[in-house]
């Protein structure tokens, strides 16, 4: 019997509010780096609400790290200093690598129901200051999966040799979005040593005990991941990947390796050499 990973630490989210007022649930930031490696941040929206988020996310730069915002419900339009514009909707993602330097901004418009994630990984240092580059995942692009009480969204990485709607170039991540139906179980191999975490959407998750959602649960290394689902419907987020265990130097929206370089990323901020692409 292979090894089933056992919880090694849980997470719950806080409420927070960033950008220009968006309220929001914090799960993960700068005190988790080390655990959670290679993975940064995550932060959650879920309102019915657009005045919870319509001012947004306006320009702000982002280096040394990809940005990672799923939709399960809503609407966000983007754009950056490249010129790039876009929307994003339920079902689709956007994979931003930032690498040297982007200045952009994400403005959530009126919706029905504003419903996803924001997830920052990190960029090993050999990368830090690569071309930043965009990965556009639209809903048509992402394989789902069904299963007899299981539905798999793979935005990214593989699942059972099925390659999500998205290869990371930097940092080999495996990004799904699991529905579980009530009180079954589902069951996946994992690579023994890489970071393995889930996000609770919705529903609740019996483990070593019940979790509710809005929570990050993180587990100890092992073979298999399972979960079961309590009495209502579950729906998580499910995150794999290489540690990096590289020195982590984290200010604001900045990510990078030593405090020098992110000095420098701030000088070059204030000195308006930080777009190293133009």
């Amino acid at each position: 019997m292979k090894g089933i990973r056992t919880i090694k630490s849980i997470t719950k989210g806080k409420p927070a509010v960033d950008g220009a007022g968006v309220k929001l649930t914090r799960v993960l930031g700068y005190y988790e780096t080390n655990d959670y490696d290679p993975f940064l941040m995550l932060d959650s929206f879920d309102s019915t609400d657009p005045n919870d988020y319509i001012k947004g996310f306006p320009w702000h730069p982002h280096r040394g790290i990809e940005t990672i915002t799923y939709l399960v419900e809503g609407i966000v339009e983007h754009g950056d200093s490249l010129g790039n514009k876009g929307v994003i909707r339920g079902g689709d993602c956007q994979w931003m690598t930032a690498g040297s330097g982007i200045i952009h901004q994400e403005m959530p418009k009126p919706s029905n129901r504003l419903y996803g994630a924001q997830l920052w990984l990190n960029l090993p240092k050999e990368h830090k200051m690569t071309d930043p580059a965009y990965g556009d995942i639209i809903k048509e692009n992402v394989p789902v999966v069904e299963e007899e009480t299981t539905k798999i969204h793979i935005i990214s990485g593989e699942y059972k040799g099925i390659k999500g709607g998205f290869q990371g170039k930097y940092v080999n991540a495996t990004y799904l979005d699991v529905e579980l139906e009530p009180g079954q179980v589902w069951t996946n191999e994992t690579p023994t040593n890489h970071t393995v975490f889930i996000f609770l959407l919705e529903g609740e998750a019996i483990l070593e005990k019940k979790i509710e959602a809005k929570t990050a649960v993180l587990f100890e290394p092992g073979e298999l991941f399972q979960v079961k689902a309590g009495k209502k419907k579950l729906r998580f987020l499910y995150l794999c990947a290489p540690r990096l265990d590289e020195p982590i130097a984290w200010g604001g929206p900045i990510v990078m390796n030593t405090r020098e370089e992110l000095r420098q990323a701030f000088r070059d901020l204030d000195n308006n050499t930080f777009l190293k692409n133009r």
